[in-house]
């Protein structure tokens, strides 16, 4: 039995009506991963992404020190607490130590010290007096050369945050963490597209394309050109730049005498399951309590 939770969440994930959202998790049962491959195959849905609600809260920061920056997301259980002052403060914290040292794991930053205790003590601490779970999720670390220069954009109140490394020109540099932070690619090049994901796309734009009932010996030519649409979604150089939108960002950038070198981009809450409540439930626990 498919659930109507599941029904909706499908939907949300990929704007497919209702009811041919039951028929592809009856066809899958149940998994919704699955259902949106099956939906984009039957050509009912374009969802390139992996069908992920973004639903949990916190916060997303970059730190620039020198030649190193860092990206890292905490998270709590409420956008309130998200823009607690005490939460800020916390991820700053945490930012900070993470920048100074030589940490590489989640696991090894919640054992840097910081004015004597531990960063996994003082989210303990922060849990106690803040009233919610707090959890330092991830973090990322770049580095750059002397010559290179960083850019960092921040949407949202840190809702999603955006770092990236070009070969020269600042402003530049901001504009193009604007970019990613606004049209989400990801990958850098086609060069960086894994091989295994290239070979499912292609699957599936064939299927879709087969579907639809086209000249089966034009198959591999349509699906050549639906994979060129496909790399000018998920790849940054290929994307067409947000602030000169018939020029791609690879020929803006090199019209600026710069190259791009890498990027990082967090949106808070990405690929973590929605955290469901019943807001009556919540309040009869209260009162049984």
């Amino acid at each position: 039995m498919i659930s109507a939770s599941l029904v909706k969440e499908l939907r949300e994930a990929t704007g497919a009506g209702m009811l041919d959202c039951k028929k592809a998790l009856e066809a899958t049962n149940g998994n919704i991963d699955e259902a949106v491959t099956w939906l984009r195959e039957k050509g009912i849905s374009k969802a390139a992404k992996k069908a992920s609600r973004i639903a949990a809260e916190g916060l997303a920061v970059s730190k620039i020190n020198g030649n190193k920056a860092v990206v890292l997301e905490v998270n709590s259980e409420t956008d309130f607490v998200a823009k607690n002052e005490e939460f800020t403060t916390l991820v700053d914290t945490i930012a900070n130590a993470v920048l100074n040292s030589d940490a590489t794991t989640v696991e090894d930053a919640l054992k840097l010290t910081v004015d004597g205790n531990t960063v996994e003590e003082l989210i303990v601490e922060k849990t106690a007096t803040i009233g919610e779970k707090l959890s330092f999720r991830r973090f990322e670390v770049v580095t750059k050369e002397d010559t290179e220069v960083f850019g960092t954009y921040s949407h949202m109140g840190g809702k999603i945050v955006a770092l990236t490394v070009l070969s020269a020109d600042e402003e530049l540099a901001k504009d193009i963490a604007m970019q990613v932070a606004a049209m989400r690619p990801l990958y850098l090049d086609r060069e960086h597209v894994p091989a295994e994901v290239l070979e499912k796309e292609k699957a599936i734009l064939k299927e879709q394309a087969e579907n639809e009932g086209l000249d089966a010996n034009k198959l591999d030519m349509i699906v050549n050109g639906r994979i060129n649409k496909y790399y000018e979604e998920v790849c940054l150089v290929d994307q067409g730049f947000i602030k000169e939108s018939k020029m791609k960002v690879n020929k803006y950038v090199e019209s600026k005498n710069s190259k791009i070198v890498t990027f990082v981009r967090y949106e808070v809450g990405e690929g973590m399951e929605k955290r469901e409540e019943n807001f009556a439930d919540e309040v009869m626990k209260q009162i049984n309590g």
